[in-house]
């Protein structure tokens, strides 16, 4: 799928902002999202102008889902082999964190020559 179509399957489906009940009377409580509890919450129970609650309409489209911005689906990879089943047209490839400076630089070095995109290739590795 090309990065046009996801971008404007993005705008199509973009969601409100979810914020928690009462977030502009206390600056302690931030512009995060907690779900409404209390027994005569109005934003619980539905009513308008309250707000929007996170539900499943919200969703994304099945096209776009789990695909990074960049239009390919990301990869989790640890070693070499791995970097041998990936799809360049389709896939990208994010290098877990558990790995190593001398093995990373391997898995970069190979995945150039491959053609294959890494998406967090810019990481400093841990230098002492």
């Amino acid at each position: 799928m090309n990065i046009e179509k996801i971008k404007k399957l993005k705008r199509k489906f973009k969601k409100p902002k979810f914020l928690r009940q009462e977030w502009f009377k206390f600056k302690r409580l931030g512009e995060k999202w907690r779900a409404p509890k209390g027994n005569q919450s109005k934003l619980r129970r539905g009513f308008k102008a309250r707000g929007h609650i996170p539900t499943v309409g919200y969703g994304k489209p099945k096209e776009i889902r789990g695909i990074h911005p960049c239009g390919l689906k990301p990869i989790l990879i640890e070693n070499l082999n791995q970097l041998k089943n990936v799809n360049k047209e389709k896939e990208a490839v994010i290098i877990k964190s558990s790995v190593g400076k001398k093995k990373r630089l391997e898995i970069i070095k190979t995945a150039e020559s491959l053609g294959i995109k890494i998406l967090n290739k810019n990481i400093q590795v841990g230098e002492q």
